[in-house]
């Protein structure tokens, strides 16, 4: 779909995260991440919601789960992939996919775009996982190069090849 973007932070086999927890903990990306995503809705799972220190100011955050649950009022909950979809194809602003590693899979072939921090490291008992995709079904543009202390890493996009 035109309007619905994923944001990840991977390293070098594309891992996400550890114990529920992001592996790394750059400032710019956290910048990056922030500059991406506010003022748009965020869709998420359960598991990426109770990782969150608060609420996201400034971002509706959407909650994809099978489970009945109580959550704050103000968040969107969603049983099925399928009641995402129908409700994001009612608007035309992005939606920002923010994890966790079943959330990537399941709307990866719907992404029309991708905002990838890719970090020169590599995280041995990482438990969370990018989901595999084909470099050639993607253009890459380079946003900017960064480096804090001895880990360095590149803010790209990735937009899905007509």
């Amino acid at each position: 779909m035109k309007n619905i973007s994923m944001i990840a932070a991977i390293g070098k086999n594309n891992e996400l995260g550890k114990e529920n927890q992001l592996i790394w903990h750059l400032k710019q990306d956290l910048a990056f991440f922030k500059e991406q995503t506010v003022g748009k809705p965020i869709v998420m799972g359960y598991q990426t919601l109770m990782s969150l220190p608060k609420l996201l100011p400034n971002r509706q955050h959407i909650v994809l789960t099978r489970k009945k649950r109580h959550l704050n009022p103000s968040i969107l909950v969603f049983h099925s992939k399928e009641e995402v979809l129908k409700f994001i194809s009612m608007y035309p602003e992005e939606f920002m996919i923010i994890g966790g590693a079943s959330i990537y899979e399941q709307f990866l072939e719907d992404a029309e775009k991708m905002f990838l921090t890719e970090i020169d490291a590599t995280c041995h008992d990482a438990d969370a996982y990018f989901p595999s995709f084909s470099k050639e079904d993607w253009d890459r543009e380079l946003l900017k190069e960064n480096q804090e202390g001895d880990i360095s890493y590149k803010h790209l996009v990735y937009t899905r090849k007509k």
